[in-house]
């Protein structure tokens, strides 16, 4: 009898630990493991410029994988970067690196962020279809967008004033462009922050006298309804229209590399997820929707 009651409390317990063993497997970090597990979630935030390259990588790889449950959001590089920070999302999708001071952040918190490049993308700097103004240089558009310009006849157009729209801090288009075109300097205080790349892309197709700059998928996207300009990247330089050749090539000035951001090396769904993302059938998806592979 005694040997029985041993028996069964041996057995009871090692039920327990299989019940203890069975429950732990149900945390979301271990929810993002193999393709055998009956659920995976991942979630992916940032680049409003990356949502649409992101959401269709979302899609084919849950196409492939049906247990797999990804969710993508957008709010800007910024917000995405601060929510890897914090731990509240998987991957952070950038349309510009992290600041020396994010990365410090991120260490603070425990947390080793990994960059991984997956694709390049153009600046396209877009006007109405009706404006005349079909092509200006760099610094051109540098001293629209810090007011020392605010004439369209300041750059060979007709005597309107200039619209000028910009998206918010937020945004890593906004960073990039500040860095990269405005040589860091403040954007005009005139400058309308627009919420997302679609508002600017709506208020160019239907404002004659606006200027706006959006990634070049969505530029692609919106088709005749905006017209993007040639860019000079000098005043004596040809005037080169943004595609994907001229952002490969180099030639095309005004562009930059997109990423993803982990908190440390990518395990399980998260690894898996980046590596479609770089295999050939991602980057045919980043072809497709108008970006520039890396691959």
């Amino acid at each position: 009898m005694q040997r029985l009651k041993s028996t069964l409390a041996h057995t009871t317990l090692y039920t327990v630990i299989i019940l203890l063993t069975s429950l732990a497997g149900c945390g979301r970090n271990d929810t993002q493991g193999g393709a055998d597990e009956t659920q995976q979630y991942l979630m992916i935030k940032g680049s409003d410029t990356m949502v649409h390259l992101a959401s269709t990588w979302a899609e084919s790889y849950m196409d492939a994988n049906p247990n797999a449950e990804i969710s993508v959001t957008g709010g800007g590089s910024g917000t995405g970067i601060a929510a890897l920070i914090n731990g509240t999302t998987d991957i952070c999708a950038a349309s510009r690196s992290m600041k020396e001071k994010e990365y410090q952040l991120a260490s603070a918190n425990g947390a080793q962020p990994q960059e991984f490049v997956v694709a390049r993308d153009g600046i396209a700097v877009v006007v109405n279809p009706t404006n005349p103004v079909g092509e200006l240089s760099v610094e051109q558009i540098g001293k629209i967008y810090t007011g020392a310009y605010t004439n369209w006849n300041h750059v060979g157009g007709p005597n309107e004033n200039i619209i000028v729209l910009s998206r918010e801090s937020s945004s890593g288009t906004y960073v990039f462009f500040q860095e990269n075109v405005l040589k860091k300097k403040d954007y005009t205080q005139s400058a309308r922050l627009m919420p997302a790349t679609s508002a600017i892309i709506q208020s160019v197709s239907t404002d004659t006298w606006t200027i706006g700059y959006v990634g070049l998928g969505y530029a692609m996207e919106a088709g005749s309804k905006v017209q993007m300009l040639s860019v000079k990247a000098a005043s004596n330089s040809p005037a080169i229209v943004p595609s994907e050749e001229t952002v490969s090539s180099g030639d095309y000035s005004i562009a930059r590399p997109l990423h993803l951001y982990t908190t440390g090396a990518p395990q399980n769904l998260v690894k898996n997820f980046i590596d479609y993302c770089l295999s050939v059938a991602g980057q045919k998806i980043v072809r497709e929707t108008g970006y520039v592979g890396v691959q």
